[in-house]
């Protein structure tokens, strides 16, 4: 479905969620790295019902509208899953997440988050964030040049 066709709502709708997600990050404590950091290090467990809460509601959302709806309200696209096969790129990638998150304390939401409660010095994770994910492309543009073959969506 082209951007044209969306509704109207789908933007306004999207800064809202994401508004709601960051206040929820930051009022449930996990826009603080030394929180996450705690929570990581087994100290405060209290981050499991904050994601537990977030994944039961996701997941009943997620259930009720593919079962009833059939399509998304604001696109209209019916909804399916993303195929996606379990492999070393997966594998990888979710090794480099774990380790950046251990590091600095925060995923990337929750990193945005922490900016909306003053923690401008999380910039800098940013930038290696936005500087990781520009050298993985880098490096798959160039993977694909040497080898000849397209990666899938291509």
């Amino acid at each position: 479905m082209s951007v044209d066709s969306r509704s109207p709502l789908f933007m306004p709708v999207v800064v809202l969620g994401g508004a709601l997600f960051g206040f929820g990050l930051a009022h449930s404590g996990m826009a603080k790295p030394e929180i996450v950091l705690d929570f990581l290090q087994l100290q405060d467990l209290g981050l499991v019902f904050v994601m537990g809460g977030a994944a039961a509601v996701t997941g009943i959302t997620i259930t009720v509208a593919t079962r009833y709806l059939g399509h998304a309200p604001l696109t209209g696209e019916r909804y399916g899953k993303r195929e996606k096969t379990f492999d070393r790129s997966v594998l990888l990638g979710g090794v480099v997440f774990g380790v950046g998150w251990g590091i600095s304390g925060l995923c990337p939401g929750s990193a945005y988050a922490s900016l909306g409660i003053g923690n401008f010095p999380i910039l800098i994770g940013i930038a290696g964030m936005f500087l990781g994910a520009y050298a993985q492309g880098y490096w798959r543009s160039y993977r694909e040049g040497t080898t000849g073959t397209a990666m899938p969506g291509d």
